[in-house]
């Protein structure tokens, strides 16, 4: 069944698309039904390259030889050394040596595990592209390098750079290694696998999201890589519009994870995860546009939207998101009752770091709706009252810090119970510190720290040394350039915040137009149509099942009661 919703809906669609966690969602100003089709994927055949002539070789010098046997002797430090001697030239040896150098340095580097250090050797052989003799090496040590270093490192730009052509011939080779890398059928079967999944993610962050699905769907069920990329796969089918596809991957993750066939570092979170993308893309493929520009909403789509929000268990990261989600599901299908209760849930002191502005304005929508003008003003003023100050002190807040870097040391204090800011906004800054994303670059800051302290205690021999000066220097620039993006990262999650509650302002500032103009007696068609709407549905009243009771609230939440707030919304419109 399909009705037409005017007014508010707007608003209602806008906000809840707002509200999105960041999950690389698409559904924001989105509109896409359940039978979409698949776009062709395109784009025209690459012309062959040149023949690339080999760099001159010869026999080795002394020098090279002697690190090439600390290598095989695993005597790492040493052959670091050496290494680095030959790639300054110092030995004359060939040029066919030198990247034979090059390129054991950065293996050298990864099993001394200055991880880093090794990303920039490898960073430079895949620079050069095919005229480098271990440019077809390097992608499986980049694929090893990424269990070792979180996202944020970079690494699947590295792998970027390479051709697709080069990708899949990576899956014939059970590749003959030196033994540093594990050459058996299965594990080079599970190294491609995971290219295949940093490849599309790679695809996923330059917008090619055809190419990113087909990557995705083409890692294979046994591998450890196949639930990520069943989840990829749903959210790239997302920014492709394709709401079926998408719907099948998720469903596909759930039943997975639920009957042992998938397996992810965090099952519980990926399971949780998949119900949320389903109830976002439920409620965005619920809503279509007539040729009159009206909206409809499907009902029984929305309401498998709030089904899908309430398979998320309470204990979750997200099922704060949902049971907000979930009231603007309830605002648009006019059960006022249960849309006010979840958002007195959501206010509850179990929650003192939540951050929903957005649950005054569907206060202030739902009371003007019922012709409850008092409280749809006081509505208005409590949004002002409380977001307001929190507004100016974030923009106080940025204004302090000139550049990136000081920004993330201010959010490394704060995480770490040194830093002092003003209470008001703890719970925007509580929230930018759980961001998964920002956590990874605060990670890999980490991480970098831990090797320049490890650096700092190696042998004087190896730290004094050209190599040791090497390994600082791209240690230094790995902790700047990463402190620079989790600043900058965090800067614009605040910004955002910022931007949100500006546009949140601007929809309490419609709400009170509204308001004004129903106390002159000029109401307009759509608020009429749509207090017609609220006043035929009797959705405002609390309805008790058999399954349930009725417990007056007293003041005091019990956090088993949680989810199942009802708020009594009497309509007087007409009265």
């Amino acid at each position: 069944m399909k009705r037409t919703k005017r007014g508010w809906v707007a608003v209602a669609l806008a906000l809840c698309g707002a509200a999105s966690p960041s999950v690389g969602w698409a559904q924001r100003n989105m509109e896409f039904s359940l039978d979409d089709v698949e776009p062709g994927s395109g784009g025209a055949a690459a012309a062959p390259a040149a023949p690339i002539a080999p760099p001159a070789d010869g026999p080795p010098t002394e020098a090279f030889a002697n690190a090439q046997s600390l290598y095989q002797r695993r005597e790492y430090r040493g052959a670091a050394v050496q290494l680095q001697r030959v790639i300054d030239g110092e030995t004359r040896d060939f040029p066919a040596k030198v990247q034979l150098a090059q390129f054991t340095l950065g293996k050298t580097l990864y099993h001394l595990r200055y991880y880093q250090a090794a990303l920039a050797v490898f960073d430079e052989i895949s620079l050069a592209g095919p005229s480098h003799l271990y440019y077809d090496e390097t992608l499986q040590w980049l694929v090893q390098l990424a269990t070792q270093l979180p996202d944020s490192a970079g690494i699947t730009e590295r792998i970027g750079r390479y051709p697709q052509a080069q990708i899949d011939q990576f899956d014939s080779a059970q590749q003959a290694t030196d033994g540093d890398v594990a050459s058996g059928a299965a594990s080079a079967r599970n190294a491609f696998d995971h290219l295949l999944f940093l490849m599309g993610r790679y695809k996923y962050d330059q917008g090619e999201f055809q190419s990113a699905a087909e990557l995705f769907g083409r890692v294979r069920r046994t591998s450890p890589h196949h639930a990520d990329a069943t989840f990829m796969l749903g959210i790239t089918n997302v920014q492709l519009r394709r709401a079926s596809p998408a719907i099948d991957a998720f469903r596909a993750l759930i039943r997975g994870i639920e009957n042992g066939s998938m397996h992810t570092d965090d099952d519980v979170r990926y399971r949780n995860l998949a119900w949320i993308s389903l109830g976002r893309l439920y409620y965005t493929a619920a809503r279509s546009v007539d040729g009159e520009g009206n909206v409809q909403i499907n009902g029984r789509i929305l309401g498998q939207a709030v089904e899908a929000w309430n398979q998320i268990e309470p204990s979750s990261e997200y099922w704060l998101d949902a049971v907000f989600e979930s009231s603007w599901a309830f605002f648009l299908a006019n059960e006022y009752s249960r849309s006010l209760g979840n958002i007195h849930s959501i206010n509850s002191p179990y929650f003192p770091n939540s951050f929903y502005p957005e649950g005054i304005v569907i206060k202030a929508v739902t009371f003007f709706s019922n012709c409850q003008i008092a409280n749809a003003t006081s509505m208005i003023q409590l949004f002002h009252e409380r977001y307001d100050p929190i507004k100016n002190e974030l923009n106080a807040t940025l204004s302090r810090f000139e550049d990136n870097a000081q920004f993330f040391d201010f959010l490394k204090q704060v995480r770490d119970g040194r830093g002092e800011m003003p209470e008001s906004i703890r719970p925007v800054v509580a929230g930018a510190l759980s961001d998964r994303t920002l956590l990874r670059h605060i990670q890999y800051v980490s991480l970098l720290e831990e090797e320049e302290q490890r650096l700092a205690a190696e042998p004087e021999q190896f730290r004094n040394s050209t190599v040791g000066a090497r390994v600082q220097q791209d240690i230094s620039l790995g902790i700047s350039f990463g402190k620079d993006a989790a600043g900058n990262l965090a800067r614009s999650r605040y910004t955002r915040v910022i931007d949100e509650l500006d546009e949140l302002s601007n929809q309490v500032a419609r709400v009170q137009i509204e308001v004004l103009t129903y106390q002159r007696g000029e109401i307009t068609q759509e608020s009429r149509d749509q207090m017609t709407t609220a006043a035929q549905s009797g959705g405002g009243d609390v309805v008790v099942d058999e399954e349930h009771q009725r417990w007056p609230f007293d003041g005091e939440y019990w956090r088993d009661e949680l989810g199942y707030y009802r708020q009594q919304v009497t309509n007087r419109c007409g009265r």
